[in-house]
């Protein structure tokens, strides 16, 4: 091959990844993919606050509506309620995890 038939092949590489960015940005911009929700916009009262990907198949969504929270495991075909969504008048989901008490230091 040519210095011509290398360039040309990598111009179309160039090419045909700055579509595939191109697509993704269109994509994510018209609600596909891992998006947070409305976080409190127009007045909604349903929100979505966080979006974690456990593996391919689940991801761990927080849900907010009015000031209740709710963590949901959304999986490819069964979805669990995690935590049922106890009132939390202020801070985040995660400032309100039960902590372990301290081990003991045996000597």
């Amino acid at each position: 091959m040519e210095f011509e038939g290398y360039l040309r092949f990598i111009l179309a590489l160039i090419f045909v990844i700055a579509l595939i960015g191109a697509l993704a940005m269109v994509a994510q911009r018209f609600g596909f993919g891992y998006r947070t929700g409305s976080r409190d916009r127009h007045g909604r009262r349903l929100s979505v606050v966080e979006v974690m990907p456990v593996d391919g198949r689940r991801r761990l969504v927080l849900f907010k509506r009015d000031q209740t929270e709710y963590l949901v495991l959304l999986g490819a075909t069964t979805d669990l309620l995690i935590d049922g969504g106890a009132t939390r008048p202020g801070g985040t989901f995660a400032d309100h995890l039960p902590v372990p008490p301290p081990k003991d230091k045996a000597s």
